[in-house]
């Protein structure tokens, strides 16, 4: 059996976990620069506030309501967030990190007790260990297991936990799952299943896999199999490299000053540079990226979008994860695409053609990345990883920092920054 365990409202329960005072109450967090609301907890779903929502345009209202606001706290949620996979891994040795706040278990040796039980078991561990709520699905195959867990945050009766065990449970949740809400089923797929009357993961899974395979691909086929209780997608245990890795972000304010741009970009390099050497690849090309404002006065005339969006890509001088030699192309590369007077609204950079740091090939005309760079970057990601990001970092970053995110309501870093950790007054 396959075991999905979700965090319920993750970002939300999150800020909870150290604010006792605001458990049951509604709660919402914002994306990056107080946006979009990203996330909500029960109770604000309930007021009708909905996924993806202007901050702007409710702003007042959510306050009047004294509805708690929280902008998004990347080293919060992720602390909290590998303290939940290991307690995951506690139950079974075969484990998916499927994202942040969802994980596949693949239960077996587990006869002594029911699935129900071995659920319940997991859910409340879960919250004894992290104090987050979670939802556990738990089915023969992953997709099952993943409409088990919508049923085990939807359905009262369920507590949390909801055990797909047999065809006639199957047939009771297919029926009342429209077709788009099935893992894998995109709005595109449901709209061209819906010419073909297929409104329901039950009709979906009476129809003839081997037509629909020859209107779509294989892997509707294989979600068709795995409705009917047939496991087709094995665990994944050892995550996939990426094959590019992108890093960008909106400024907190429109800038027309090169300097601010180039601090940015360069964080960003130094940031991606980090996810590549964690997989122990090269990069052999890089694209860079840079947006003018829509809007480039109070008066909302808009902007000629000749210079709205500039992008280039550069072949680097040999496969590298050497963050000062990637910034500084980029760096270059961002003076080439910077016009004087316009406003700029975000940057980006992307790491391209990546390759194993192990099968590195030297290059006849030029030596490659040494030993020394090697040791340099590791001793800076060992430093960082133990005293927090930013403990040390090339100087082309800045000090000021006058991009960073807005986050006028972010809450302390309490398990990841020394100086933010909870105090208690007894």
């Amino acid at each position: 059996m396959f075991c999905l365990v979700d965090c319920n409202s993750f970002y939300a329960s999150c800020e909870q976990v150290f604010r006792p005072d605001l458990r049951n109450k509604p709660v919402i967090v914002l994306s990056n620069n107080d946006c979009f609301i990203v996330a909500r907890s029960a109770q604000a779903k309930a007021m009708g506030i909905g996924d993806l929502q202007s901050m702007f345009t409710i702003k007042h209202w959510l306050k009047q309501q004294n509805i708690a606001i929280f902008s998004s706290n990347y080293p919060l949620y992720g602390d909290l967030s590998a303290r939940v996979m290991s307690t995951l891994q506690l139950f079974s040795s075969h484990v998916e990190i499927y994202s942040i706040d969802e994980m596949f278990l693949y239960l077996q040796d587990i006869s002594h007790q029911s699935l129900n039980d071995y659920g319940l078991q997991i859910k409340q561990t879960v919250y004894q260990h992290t104090g987050l709520p979670v939802g556990v699905g738990i089915a023969p195959t992953k997709t099952l297991a993943k409409l088990a867990s919508r049923a085990a945050k939807d359905i009262s009766k369920c507590q949390g936990v909801c055990v797909l065990d047999n065809a006639l449970k199957w047939d009771w949740m297919k029926k009342r799952t429209p077709v788009n809400k099935i893992w894998g089923i995109s709005t595109r797929f449901a709209a061209r299943l819906a010419d073909l009357n297929i409104y329901t993961a039950l009709e979906l899974a009476n129809a003839d896999a081997k037509a629909i395979r020859r209107y779509f691909n294989v892997c509707v086929e294989r979600i068709i199999e795995e409705l009917n209780g047939h496991a087709c997608l094995p665990l994944e245990e050892i995550p996939g490299k990426k094959k590019q890795i992108y890093c960008s972000r909106s400024f907190a304010n429109k800038t027309t000053q090169l300097q601010v741009i180039l601090d940015a970009v360069s964080l960003y390099v130094a940031r991606a540079c980090e996810k590549l050497r964690s997989q122990q690849s090269f990069s052999g090309s890089i694209q860079v990226l840079l947006y003018a404002a829509g809007y480039q006065n109070h008066d909302h005339i808009p902007y000629n979008y000749q210079y709205n969006n500039h992008h280039q890509v550069i072949q680097l001088p040999y496969p590298t994860d050497d963050t000062r030699l990637i910034s500084s192309i980029a760096r270059k590369v961002i003076k080439y695409l910077f016009q004087p007077g316009i406003f700029y609204i975000k940057a980006g950079v992307g790491l391209l053609d990546l390759s194993a740091k192990k099968h590195r090939q030297l290059d006849l005309f030029h030596a490659g990345q040494s030993a020394k760079t090697d040791k340099l970057m590791a001793a800076m990601d060992k430093i960082n990883h133990r005293h927090g990001k930013n403990s040390i970092y090339i100087a082309a970053e800045g000090v000021h920092q006058k991009w960073a995110m807005r986050q006028a309501y972010r809450s302390p870093a309490y398990t990841s920054q020394w100086d933010e950790l909870p105090e208690i007054q007894c």
